[in-house]
């Protein structure tokens, strides 16, 4: 592991040792693609598209981290917190390889939460087992920064050519659950979700997941909404983390609940408008509140929303997916899990 320079400061009574540009979780939008991990007297964090080796800590306790932050910024960083001093610095890790387990650990915990499982793009989905395995022996080979129990989670394939089939396919299967149904289509369109307002297993990552259609039919105008399902789904998931779609029209939004057809969540609702804008799909009480804003948000909420489209929007989550794509068809990965990646890659030829 190089060298790198990391900036130590005071945010009020907590302390920050952050290399140029790494997330921590004192950020108002972390993003999608950051590792975090629970350690003695604080938390690390990683940008995982980054390629940043050298953490970021935000320590709440930097008397109790004095335990391990010689072994992963190096003696000359761990002196500077003790004593209280602020400025640039060269991090250097007294013990390597405790490090990069430490990352290896973060990156286990964040695939828990976000790894990309797709039936439409063919990415196949971790064992959740293997994966517990795999964290369980990685959260031991970090005892010096972790506390056992504690270093949980922070809550918050197949070649190119072969994912386009398998959309086309998606697309087919998945069509109006009424097929004898008549009426005018007035619209329809397809697209990607918010991950983080879903818990993992529940709905499929692709931005071809989400599909609507809109029609008019004896004076009255309905809106379809069909979702594609996890792999792997749990059918013995409770009904609290159903999903519910927000359909948001020209008029006034329209909520569904989802009801479990096959590999596919539906729902269906007249509706008093002539266009779909967009469609949010969720699970009540997990991540962010749906969107509330008006069809023409204020230059705010349009700044707000231009932010939070480059932390977690579809470019940010096909740079995940391609991520993923190329760690499963590396034969030797980067940072490699345990298990749980060579389990899903090995299952990638029949997913």
């Amino acid at each position: 592991m190089m060298p790198e320079a990391v900036i130590l400061h005071r945010d009020d009574e907590v302390v920050i040792v952050s290399p140029a540009g790494a997330p921590t979780v004192h950020d108002a939008m972390p993003g999608l693609d950051t590792l975090v991990l629970e350690v003695i007297g604080g938390y690390l964090s990683w940008s995982l598209l980054s390629g940043h080796t050298v953490p970021a800590a935000v320590l709440h306790d930097p008397d109790s981290a004095q335990d391990w932050l010689w072994a992963v910024y190096g003696e000359p960083v761990a002196l500077a917190v003790a004593d209280g001093r602020s400025g640039e610095l060269t991090a250097s890790p007294a013990r390597p390889e405790l490090a990069d387990a430490a990352r290896q650990l973060g990156y286990a915990q964040w695939a828990a939460h976000w790894w990309p499982a797709s039936t439409i793009d063919g990415i196949p989905a971790l064992d959740p087992d293997v994966l517990g395995r795999d964290i369980a022996t990685l959260t031991e080979s970090c005892d010096l920064i972790v506390d056992g129990s504690d270093a949980q989670p922070w809550p918050v394939g197949p070649p190119a050519d072969a994912v386009a089939p398998r959309r086309q396919d998606y697309a087919l299967a998945a069509g109006p659950a009424d097929a004898g149904r008549t009426g005018l289509v007035l619209a329809t369109g397809t697209s990607g979700w918010d991950w983080r307002r879903c818990p993992p297993g529940v709905v499929d990552a692709s931005e071809f997941a989400v599909s609507w259609q809109l029609t008019r039919e004896s004076g009255s105008t309905s809106v379809e909404v069909r979702v594609a399902a996890a792999p792997h789904l749990d059918a013995g998931m409770p009904g609290h983390l159903w999903p519910h779609a927000r359909v948001v029209t020209d008029s006034a939004p329209t909520e569904l609940a989802l009801q479990l057809s096959g590999d596919t969540w539906a729902g269906r609702a007249r509706v008093d408008a002539e266009n779909v804008v967009h469609v949010d799909i969720y699970v009540p009480g997990v991540g962010p509140t749906p969107d509330e804003t008006s069809v023409s948000p204020s230059a705010s909420a349009s700044a707000s929303a231009s932010a939070s489209e480059n932390a977690y929007g579809p470019r940010q989550r096909q740079r995940i997916r391609d991520f993923v794509i190329d760690r499963l068809r590396s034969p030797q990965p980067s940072m490699p899990l345990l298990e749980a990646e060579s389990a899903a890659a090995a299952s990638d030829t029949d997913f």
